[in-house]
């Protein structure tokens, strides 16, 4: 190691003449890991061993706590993450307010649509092959914006010829017809 002109610390093998000094380095053990191996002990410990391992993090990634989404389909991706990796025969199921909206799966992403306007909670689980919780994310808010019909019409009024075509301009809402009174004459 030695400080070059500019003032930074040079790491090398090859040393300068002058105020270079030598660090010894002392090797460090290595163990070359066979996963497959340790995938095998774990299927084969007994259940204590097998509560023992858990899930260090696992965490909704997106959307963030309390994020507002604009969709006027509802529409959102919902990802998480998890460390150490899902173990084998575990899978993830998303909760929306409390409820699983599909079958556990592989992925940790997940496509909801159609979700109604306002606050809604989200959680992810982890499921083993019992169907036994391992893991669970606390809940987390998210707001949906979804355009209302009202919204629509403060946008783009309705016309007479609107009502009954369009949805924000049901044909319960259309205004009587004004009578003119000179059109009675003819």
């Amino acid at each position: 190691m030695y400080v070059d002109a500019q003032g930074n610390r040079v790491f090398t093998d090859q040393p300068k003449s002058g105020n270079a000094k030598r660090v010894p380095l002392t090797t460090s053990n290595r163990i070359a890991a066979n996963p497959t191996n340790a995938a095998l002990l774990l299927a084969q410990s007994s259940p204590e061993v097998q509560a023992l391992l858990h899930y260090e993090v696992l965490r909704i990634l997106i959307p963030e706590p309390d994020a507002t989404i604009r969709s006027n389909t509802g529409e959102v991706i919902v990802s998480a993450t998890n460390e150490p990796a899902l173990q084998p025969g575990h899978r993830y199921r998303l909760l929306l307010d409390g409820q699983p909206t599909a079958e556990p799966g592989l992925s940790p992403v997940f496509a909801l649509s159609n979700i109604d306007r306002g606050s809604h909670t989200l959680s992810v689980e982890i499921l083993d092959e019992q169907g036994r919780i391992v893991e669970r994310t606390a809940s987390q808010p998210f707001h949906m914006q979804r355009t209302s019909l009202a919204q629509k019409r403060r946008i783009k009024p309705c016309t007479l010829e609107d009502y009954g075509q369009r949805p924000e301009c049901p044909l319960s809402d259309k205004p009587g017809e004004e009578k003119n009174p000179f059109l009675r004459l003819f």
